[in-house]
């Protein structure tokens, strides 16, 4: 029972607290239209003095001004406690301001008596000059700086979104990370866009407090004189000393929120809080020193308090050697710091020191960290951004980012790409040259460096940005090194597809599409095909270069296959007819005839002999010679097709279709090889090369 109470309490303060606000506020609105009792009025001017003391001292000791993004809130809430109170103690002023200076309550009689010692000339004197500082400097200054403040973060705002874009694209944020970034920029937009609507609260706050105190006086006179009958001087000395009262005590925690919004606004974010942001700047000996030597010669001066310049002379010299003696200690005291971390750096470590998470890695010598620092949408990250999207656009799922980083253990012009922490390739990319790739029945004569394109392998020759034109002229292809670069990271893209789809992206595709299509993926995942299954499947798919974009096909084809009895292969074989076109489609343009190659019937038949004698090898056993010829013959037809600037697609059998493909596709992973059942019946299509044993392709 007494359990079961303590957790009644614990729901119930919860929303006790989160509705005290409104009610709160609330009961602000209702103080401006009904009559409040002396005694509550005093409690309500010292809570609000409570208030705005308090306000002023959290925006001392906050470190930046994000910190305290709840200000223009509470400013707000401060604001309309105040208003509310001088229209309450204007009700009563003005109705028993008549009765003696206590009408109003003991706090509005203590200011005017003991602050202006009753004195209401002095009064408005102080008044006047505490709505000056107010109004004319502090919230004039804040306002300025919170409009330029707002002005400035939401220019920036951009910029700031393409850095953290470009610190995620690079590897140096995660996807959590960068999403905690836009978060407090648009969080740190909003602020000062607050703060400039804020700043208008404290100035006509201020205003206000001018036309409440002149209503006071003139209203209270008017009363005094007609109503109550007073000579003018005792209603003089009755009213406008309560209207003083009533000003001065609206004005001081009008002045505390001011000086907290100044501070607010001209926060710099710093690790420390003002005081000690402050401190730690202005503790310079090379200030003390010429500050104590200008206080002692006025202290010289005849007629001047000379004790007390020299008393002050004295304290900035001794401020002065104590500034000198912690610049002396401080390089040493840092470098002990720094053994002791590194000490500590070298004998202390975890996992997450020595791994390396990232899935697609891109090092690059020092000469090549100016194709990443380039401005331009040229430049490496950028580049590399644009590649994923597209590259996930062919092949159905988004491409993991790309970490570069600069690796002094390389040449200056070397790059090496990484997947996972295996490396899959490495070459030289020239940071100050092009490219010259020769065209058609084009002899490679440029001076330069003679090269292998990385992606492709054709002959090529790096020369001098100024033979550009010349080298064009003559029918070379031209292309800058970030171009080379990046279309060598895509090729690894597109040929490690599988090794980049994990569980983790499989499920996200899950997710998505589940959106839309909740009953499909129910009823086949996990129950007729578990998730480790369908990634091995799909990861199948890709190795091939088959788009997995419709995996509601796939998931559908999964659906009506009786799995129990077959391999991941045998699935992924049976799939593949309705994903193939996808394929095909992306390679070639729609009314375009398909120009394909097949294997002379003799040579069909002796791998498929090959294929029943062995059916459970993954690999042709054919003879080395033959092998040769084949892998030859099927080059040479698929170099004359990619001249002409068309895809190349081999077809074979269904029964040995996938072992074809796994014979050829680490010499030559141009080719895509295809089953007759896999052809689109929509697609005209035309033999243009019969591939045989022998030594040379038929046409």
């Amino acid at each position: 029972m007494e359990k079961a109470e303590n957790i009644g309490l614990k729901r119930i303060f919860p929303n006790f607290v989160n509705s005290f606000l409104p009610f709160g506020i609330i009961a602000l609105v209702a103080m401006l239209v009904l009559p409040l009792p002396v005694a509550l009025l005093d409690t309500f001017f010292v809570l609000n003095i409570t208030l705005s003391l308090l306000i002023l001292m959290v925006a001392l000791h906050t470190q930046r001004p994000l910190d305290f993004s709840s200000f223009p809130n509470l400013l707000l809430i401060a604001t309309v406690l105040r208003l509310g109170l001088n229209v309450a103690s204007t009700r009563i002023v003005l109705k028993d301001g008549h009765t003696g200076p206590d009408a109003a309550g003991q706090v509005i009689e203590a200011f005017g008596e003991f602050i202006v010692s009753g004195n209401y000339a002095v009064g408005i004197f102080v008044f006047s000059i505490l709505v000056i500082i107010n109004l004319v400097v502090i919230t004039k200054g804040a306002g300025r700086v919170s409009e330029v403040s707002a002005r400035f973060t939401l220019d920036a705002l951009p910029g700031k979104q393409m850095a953290i874009d470009a610190d995620l694209n690079a590897g140096i944020l995660t996807p959590e990370e960068a999403k905690d970034r836009r978060a407090e920029v648009a969080k740190e937009a909003d602020f000062y866009g607050s703060m400039d609507g804020a700043s208008k609260f404290v100035k006509g706050d201020a205003i206000a407090g001018i036309l409440i105190l002149v209503v006071n006086v003139v209203g209270g006179l008017i009363i005094g004189l007609l109503q109550h009958d007073l000579p003018i001087g005792q209603a003089a000395e009755a009213y406008i000393l309560l209207a003083i009262g009533d000003g001065l005590v609206a004005q001081i925690p009008s002045l505390l929120l001011s000086i907290a919004t100044a501070i607010i606004v001209t926060r710099v974010s710093s690790a420390h809080n003002m005081s000690e942001h402050i401190t730690r700047q202005v503790n310079l000996s090379a200030a003390w020193f010429p500050t104590s030597l200008v206080i002692l010669a006025l202290g010289l001066v005849p007629g001047m308090p000379n004790k007390l310049f020299i008393f002050f002379a004295a304290i900035a010299a001794g401020l002065a050697y104590l500034s000198r003696r912690k610049e002396k200690l401080g390089p040493i005291e840092d470098q002990e710091a720094q053994e002791s971390d590194d000490d500590e750096t070298e004998n202390d470590f975890d996992v997450q020191s020595v791994k390396d998470d990232a899935k697609i890695s891109l090092n690059i010598g020092f000469g090549l960290v100016s194709l990443v620092s380039q401005s331009d949408e040229n430049s490496l990250v950028p580049s590399i951004t644009k590649l994923r999207k597209e590259t996930s656009k062919r092949l159905g799922f988004v491409i993991p980012g790309v970490r570069i980083r600069d690796d002094i253990d390389l040449e200056p012009s070397q790059y090496q790409i990484k997947i996972g922490e295996k490396i899959v390739a490495d070459d030289i990319v020239y940071y100050d040259k092009i490219l010259a790739i020769p065209g058609d029945g084009v002899k490679l004569d440029l001076n330069g460096i003679k090269v292998q394109e990385p992606a492709f392998g054709v002959d090529a020759v790096w020369i001098e940005p100024e033979l550009d034109k010349d080298a064009q002229s003559k029918g070379y292809v031209t292309i800058d090194p970030t171009s080379v670069l990046i279309t060598h990271v895509g090729q690894i893209l597109m040929n490690n597809a599988a090794e980049l789809l994990g569980q983790d992206e499989v499920q996200e595709l899950l997710d998505d599409l589940e959106q839309s299509q909740p009953n499909l993926i129910q009823t086949v995942i996990p129950k007729i095909v578990p998730l480790h299954q369908l990634t091995n499947i799909l990861q199948s798919l890709l190795k091939e270069a088959v788009p997995i974009s419709d995996l509601h096909v796939v998931i559908s084809e999964l659906a009506g296959l009786n799995i129990q009895k077959m391999s991941n292969d045998d699935i992924s074989e049976a799939i593949r007819p309705k994903l193939v076109p996808l394929l095909i489609q992306r390679l070639t343009k729609f009314k375009e005839t398909l120009p394909l190659l097949t294997l002379a019937p003799e040579l069909e038949q002796l791998i498929l002999t090959s294929v029943r004698q062995n059916p459970d090898e993954k690999m042709l056993l054919l003879d080395g010679a033959l092998a040769k010829n084949i892998l030859s013959n099927i080059n040479e037809a698929s170099e004359a097709l990619s001249r002409d600037n068309k895809a190349v697609f081999l077809i074979v059998a269904p029964q040995i279709r996938r072992h074809v493909a796994n014979f050829i596709r680490s010499q030559l992973p141009a080719v895509n090889v295809l089953s007759f059942t896999e052809l689109p019946e929509n697609r005209s299509v035309e033999i243009a090369y019969t591939i045989g044993g022998e030594n040379e392709p038929t046409e």
